[in-house]
């Protein structure tokens, strides 16, 4: 059994040959001429100049809470041995992979955009084989560096504190430990997400409302200040935040199942139920790759051909990895293996998997049919948007609204159905088949940034009409892949916190959580304010930072001659800063809300109090995160759909239009929903479980 330890790190280690090999191919297509060139170094200067002042603040951070956790490891370790000071070098380590995972994906991102743009020059085809690949490198990468972090950590440690023991007690103690390898990747990707959406639209909204409604240019003109700003946004926040979001996804559920498995190592008489979680993301990360080969397109496609080729890779990962992980439960799953009284059969662990994979390929299904252009949804705003502003917002509103009755149905009945099957693991280990091709959904997340940014460099470069129309619908399909990465991260979320709260529940000590006591009932209510106070607060951020970029805007606008008929070029880092500055800034407070309040609640009232309050933020958290997702992404189509033209009762709408101007209004509304506070939800709920996970053996009775 020790030697099985090392096949989840090989194939690992082939998922970093496999991105070097990708981003290898991707760097040598060509980069065309000197002006796109320079384009796309702006946008790559400005996004690593972000990275590295964001990273000059969470280093401090990242230090003074690995001390912390260190400190409490070592109070943990003078009574029962239920934590140990290593767990601070398990966060620090978890932190820099988090970081580096979405430093990979946005490096390589801000060289493919250029390279798709040039290729969009001779053929779709050629443009979205790019662009795929580009972000292939990012979902490939994320996936193997969670899996040799967090299972290079469990190998070293399980040597170190259990000495290959797999009956061993220690082994409880090596998966406390490596909890803060969780803690620390999903601490670095909640800022990475707010500080990055906070950046994005900043410039994203100052740049459509002075460019688009008062100056009447297009999206992405040159002459546009904040357009560079805006395009790095699309790196820092969509490429880097959402790589290391679901970066702290993976690793966080793969964690919840080793806990719950720690548990059943004894009745197992195997290190099976730990190790099945390893193995299993392991076999989803080499068949995503596998599933990479089979996306493509033949010609000038449309919109729907280009999305069809990306369904199939995602479906075709999907459909490999459910049919390995039969084997891989018989063969790891003994079947006296029992959970708190409850058997877990083989069967039935892999039903709970099936479940999974179903549930997280239907929640993006759901969320392309709420946000994509065409369906009814979207249709629905476009229409109000003839009415003007104000029913454009009310649609939209409704749409969103609507938008999480049928995922709240789907995921309840998913964890219904993996209790059923084979109770808490069951729960946990379908949030892990869920999680198993994430680096496929997120090759097909990071596409629609590095498709944005192509025809943004198009737009400013001046190139023919014809490869922007290519480059369009590129764009097009991800945003709806932008939404349906979104679906699938607030999705799981709800799956992985409810597996981080039922392994919560086992090493705090307690049997259940009772509504019926005050306190309790209390820390439930204030979970559920939660979210809603750390949404206002982003929405609150990214309203500020804006106006700064607004104002910028219209001065270089009106101080610097021949600025509006191109005869000179605009202050472009000025912008830049602007958002760097708002971003690095505004983004201390949501996250100090998200770590600080749960360990002041637990070590306040007790475990069951925070048992209350982490139930509390799940719930609000997962339904408000679908709603402003989705509810923003639709706004973004609707909006889109005018600027191709579009027919209603027998009138074709166009660009500058006044139905046109309120989906811009809708479009502005939306985009600090979609891309800073709703996305943060899932990192909010997942963050607050860990913080519980980590506190749950100093609140045991």
């Amino acid at each position: 059994m020790n030697l099985l330890l090392y096949l989840p790190l090989g194939l690992g280690a082939i998922g970093i040959l496999f991105l070097l090999w990708r981003s290898q191919w991707v760097l040598r297509q060509e980069t065309g001429d000197s002006k796109m060139q320079a384009i796309s170094s702006y946008i790559a200067r400005g996004a690593l100049a972000f990275l590295k002042a964001e990273w000059r603040v969470l280093i401090v951070f990242a230090l003074i809470v690995s001390a912390l956790l260190a400190y409490s490891g070592m109070l943990g370790a003078a009574g029962q041995a239920r934590s140990h000071p290593l767990i601070g070098v398990a966060f620090l380590i978890g932190a820099f992979t988090s970081a580096l995972a979405g430093y990979i994906g946005m490096r390589i991102a801000t060289r493919a955009n250029v390279r798709t743009t040039q290729a969009a020059r001779s053929s779709l085809a050629q443009a979205f084989r790019t662009a795929f690949h580009g972000g292939s490198v990012m979902g490939i990468g994320v996936g193997s560096l969670a899996i040799l972090g967090l299972g290079g950590l469990f190998v070293l440690f399980y040597w170190i504190f259990a000495e290959g023991d797999p009956l061993s007690p220690a082994v409880l103690l090596v998966i406390e430990v490596i909890t803060g390898f969780s803690l620390g990747a999903e601490s670095i990707a909640l800022f990475a997400r707010v500080g990055g959406g906070i950046y994005t639209k900043a410039a994203d909204v100052g740049a459509d409302l002075v460019g688009k409604i008062e100056a009447g240019i297009p999206e992405d003109d040159p002459r546009n200040p904040a357009v560079i700003a805006d395009n790095v946004g699309d790196n820092v926040g969509d490429i880097a935040g959402m790589g290391a979001d679901l970066f702290g996804s993976y690793v966080a559920t793969i964690l919840a199942t080793m806990v719950l498995g720690g548990e059943m190592i004894q009745s197992a008489g195997t290190l099976g139920p730990v190790l099945l979680p390893l193995f299993l993301a392991g076999t989803g990360l080499f068949f995503s790759m596998i599933a990479t080969f089979a996306v493509r397109i033949r010609g000038e496609a449309d919109s729907q051909q280009v999305q069809n080729a990306l369904n199939l890779g995602n479906w075709g990962a999907i459909i490999l990895t459910g049919l390995a992980s039969y084997g891989l439960v018989e063969w790891l799953l003994p079947t006296g293996a029992e959970l708190r009284g409850q058997r877990v059969l083989p069967l039935q662990v892999f039903g709970a998997i099936g479940i999974g994979l179903v549930v997280g390929a239907l929640m993006s299904w759901i969320t392309e049919y709420y946000t994509g252009m065409g369906r009814r949804p979207v249709r629905s705003i476009v229409e109000r948007s003839l009415t003007g502003h104000a029913t454009n917002i009310l649609g939209g509103l409704a749409v969103g609204l609507e938008s999480t009755a049928l995922p709240a149905l789907i995921m309840a009945a998913g964890i219904i159905g993996a209790y059923q099957l084979a109770g808490l693991y069951g729960v946990a280990i379908a949030a892990t088949g869920m999680m198993s091709t994430t680096a496929m959904q997120l090759t097909i997340d990071a596409f629609g940034p590095i498709a944005d940014n192509a025809g943004g460099i198009a737009e400013m470069s001046g190139l023919p009409q014809e490869v922007r129309n290519r480059t369009d619908i590129l764009d097009a399909v991800g945003n709806t892949t932008a939404a349906m990465g979104k679906g699938f991260a607030i999705a799981s979320a709800a799956l992985t916190a409810l597996a981080l709260f039922a392994a919560y529940v086992g090493v705090a000590g307690i049997s259940g959580i009772d509504i019926y006591k005050a306190p309790v009932l209390g820390g439930l209510l204030v979970g559920s304010a939660v979210p809603f106070l750390f949404s206002s607060l982003a929405i609150s951020a990214v309203g500020r930072a804006a106006m700064d970029m607004v104002k910028e805007v219209r001065r270089q606008f009106r101080e610097i001659p021949g600025l509006m008929e191109g005869r000179a070029e605009p202050e472009y880092e000025r912008c830049v800063r602007i958002s760097t500055q708002a971003a690095l800034r505004e983004m201390i407070l949501p996250g100090s809300i998200a770590l600080l309040i749960p360990a002041v609640v637990g070590l306040t009232f007790g475990a069951e109090v925070l048992g209350g309050y982490v139930a509390g933020v799940t719930m609000s958290g997962v339904l408000l995160g679908l709603f402003q997702s989705n509810a923003g992404g639709a706004w973004d189509n609707a909006k889109k759909s005018f600027e191709k033209g579009i027919e209603i009762d027998g009138e074709m709408y166009y660009k500058k239009s006044e139905p046109h101007k309120a989906a811009v209004t809708g479009d502005t509304v939306g985009d600090p929903l979609k891309d800073t506070s709703g996305p943060s939800m899932n990192i909010l709920v997942k963050l607050t479980g860990i913080v519980a996970l980590v506190l749950a053996p100093h609140l045991a009775a």
